[in-house]
């Protein structure tokens, strides 16, 4: 068994699971200006409150993942991308205590509001934009970052953090239709009709723009085998929103939210076939980056342990708190 692959799943699998469970949180807090003052915005809160805390599990097995099975890789992102990094964190914390002092200093919540807003924003466009710097490719000198302190601020960088946003705040309306009901649910259904051409818009000029910030990416996308997913994936991206658009007239509640995962996880596939098998594109590959087998093969004990562990508390929280959320703020089975 090639443990540096079974690494590079385990790292690709916790950051998929961080934006899906973290996307909607913070696409809540993208949409917050837009909800009343009151029992909307208190009924939007209490739709994230039992679980956001653990929806960050994942981004931290990421990261810890990158640093201790491809620590090459990890050397020479962080440099590369510590504005954006260090940006996305702080977005993380201040709307981390924005969302637990709203409750606490009723006199300010204004501010706390403005601040989970302001917070969201930031953290889901610093991702973003690492995300397109890291796609657009990194300069590396020998074993180390060889390029400037703004390597990642590009238009293209900046493309993929818009559509980010606009991607998470579809995450957020859908899960509101799913989890809320009455006046919020029906301003969430608007705000995803909204945003899901938006979206469509967004996916399409990343997908025309990629294969123009890396030679390799024409070649995977366009040679076999990675040409056997490019030809059907606009018609299942197309089909997706299609079915998603019908969901959102026809008054569905959790369909609307499965179906824009659907579109996420789609968008996930094609980087994937863009990137693999590099861990920074274009310059490393993940053997050449992974660390010793010995190291590998210690810590997968324990991942092969602890995952499952993280995933069996996660469903269970998700599962206790299944119904729906009333203006008292009680959940409803």
């Amino acid at each position: 068994m090639d443990l540096t692959v079974a690494w590079a799943f385990l790292i690709a699998f916790a950051v998929a699971a961080y934006v899906v469970m973290d996307g909607f949180d913070l696409g809540i807090g993208i949409l917050f200006p837009f909800f009343r003052v009151g029992k909307e915005r208190d009924q939007a809160m209490n739709a994230i409150a039992p679980v956001w805390d653990g929806n960050e599990t994942w981004l931290v097995l990421g990261g810890g993942g990158l640093m201790a099975a491809f620590p090459l890789a990890y050397s020479i992102i962080l440099p590369a991308l510590y504005a954006p990094l260090i940006a996305m964190l702080l977005g993380l914390v201040f709307r981390g205590v924005a969302f637990e002092f709203r409750w606490r200093d009723a006199g300010h919540r204004k501010w706390w509001d403005a601040g989970f807003f302001i917070g969201s924003l930031v953290a889901t466009f610093a991702q973003g934009i690492t995300l397109g710097a890291l796609l657009q490719g990194i300069t590396v000198s020998g074993r180390a970052y060889g390029g400037g302190w703004w390597e990642w601020l590009t238009p293209f960088s900046l493309l993929v953090g818009a559509s980010l946003v606009v991607g998470y705040a579809l995450l957020g309306a859908t899960w509101l239709i799913w989890k809320t009901e009455n006046r919020i649910q029906q301003d969430a259904r608007r705000y995803a009709k909204l945003l899901t051409p938006a979206l469509l818009l967004a996916m399409g000029g990343v997908s025309l723009a990629t294969p123009f910030v890396e030679p390799k990416y024409f070649e995977r996308w366009f040679d076999h085998p990675g040409l056997l997913v490019t030809i059907p994936m606009p018609l299942l991206v197309a089909g997706t929103a299609f079915a998603l658009w019908l969901s959102l007239r026809r008054s569905r509640d959790w369909h609307p939210f499965v179906l824009t995962l659907g579109l996420f996880l789609l968008s996930m596939l094609g980087l994937a076939i863009s990137i693999w098998p590099d861990v920074i594109p274009g310059r490393v590959s993940i053997w050449q980056a992974a660390a010793p087998y010995q190291s590998q093969l210690f810590m997968i004990v324990g991942a092969l342990v602890l995952i499952p562990l993280i995933l069996a508390y996660t469903g269970w929280s998700y599962w206790v708190f299944r119904g729906k959320v009333g203006e008292d703020g009680y959940h409803e089975h």
